[in-house]
C-alpha cells in the first residue's frame, strides 16, 4: 500500500488540494512564465506592473483574487480566446506535470480510486489550466478560481471569488450537492494551514484528513491535533506563491 494511503471501511469522495500537495511547487508563476516564453515574450516589460501589483497585495489594498486578475490582466492578456488558452493549458500541463508532479502523490490518488472513492482536486489556482493539469493526474472533477469568459473570450476578471480558504470550501460543499452527493463521507488532503475549514469538512462529515508536505503552521496544528502527516517529496520556495 502507497505510503501516507487514507484508509478506512468507507468509501466517498477524496479531495485534494493542487499546489505543494500533488506537486512540489505552485503553479500560477510557472503557468505565467510559460506564456510569456512561448506566446507573449514581449509582456515581461509589463513586469514591473505586476511588482505594483503585488506591493500593493502586501499592504493589504488589492486582495489575493484581486492580484491574480491583476497579474493576468499584463502578463496574459485582459482577454484572449478559449481555444488559445486550453491548447496553451494542455502543453503546459504535461511538462508541469513532467516536472513537478509527486510520485507518491499520485500514488495516493491511485489507492483512492482502486478503493472506490472519486477523486476531486480542489484548488485556488486558475482552472483554465487546473484542469489540464487534473487530466494529467488522471483526475476528471477539478472546483478551481475561475475567470469570466464571454463569446468564446476567457476574460481576465474572476467569475466569484478566488477559490481560497472559506471559499473552497463552499465550492467544494457547491460541487458535493449539485453533484447528489451531499450527504458524502469527504476525505481531505492539502499542504496548508488556509485550507482548515475543508480539513474540517471532511472530519464532520466523517471522513479523514491528511497533511501532504504540511506548511510549518498547518505541521504545528496537525501535532496538536494528532492529525497524520506524509512528506511526499521536497517542496519548492516560492517568493510569488505563498499557498
Amino acid at each position: 500500500m502507497p505510503r501516507g494511503t487514507i484508509t478506512s471501511d468507507r468509501t466517498g469522495i477524496a479531495v485534494y488540494d493542487l499546489d505543494r500537495t500533488l506537486t512540489d511547487s505552485g503553479s500560477w508563476a510557472p503557468f505565467l512564465a510559460f506564456w510569456l516564453r512561448h506566446e507573449a515574450p514581449w509582456r515581461t516589460a509589463l513586469l514591473p506592473l505586476v511588482g505594483l501589483g503585488a506591493l500593493a497585495h502586501g499592504l493589504g489594498l488589492l486582495s489575493r483574487g484581486g492580484l491574480k486578475s491583476w497579474s493576468h490582466r499584463w502578463l496574459i492578456g485582459w482577454r484572449v480566446p478559449q481555444a488559445r488558452i486550453a491548447q496553451v493549458a494542455a502543453r503546459f500541463a504535461e511538462a508541469f506535470v513532467a516536472r513537478h508532479g509527486l510520485t507518491l502523490a499520485r500514488e495516493a490518488i491511485a489507492a483512492d480510486v482502486a478503493a472506490g472513492r472519486r477523486v476531486l482536486i480542489a484548488s485556488a489556482s486558475h482552472g483554465f489550466y487546473v484542469r489540464a493539469i487534473a487530466a494529467r493526474l488522471g483526475v476528471v472533477d477539478v472546483v478551481a478560481t475561475e475567470a469570466q469568459r464571454d463569446s468564446g473570450w476567457l476574460l481576465c476578471m474572476l467569475d466569484g471569488p478566488n477559490c481560497y480558504g472559506p471559499a473552497k470550501r463552499d465550492a467544494v460543499v457547491t460541487w458535493l450537492e449539485n453533484q447528489g452527493l451531499g450527504d458524502a463521507v469527504v476525505h481531505f488532503t492539502s499542504d496548508h494551514h488556509s485550507d482548515l475549514p475543508c480539513f474540517d469538512l471532511a472530519l464532520a462529515s466523517g471522513g479523514m484528513v491528511r497533511c501532504a508536505n504540511p506548511s510549518p503552521r498547518l505541521a504545528a496544528i496537525a501535532a496538536e491535533r494528532g492529525w497524520p502527516v506524509v512528506r511526499w517529496g521536497r517542496i519548492r520556495a516560492s517568493l510569488l506563491e505563498r499557498a
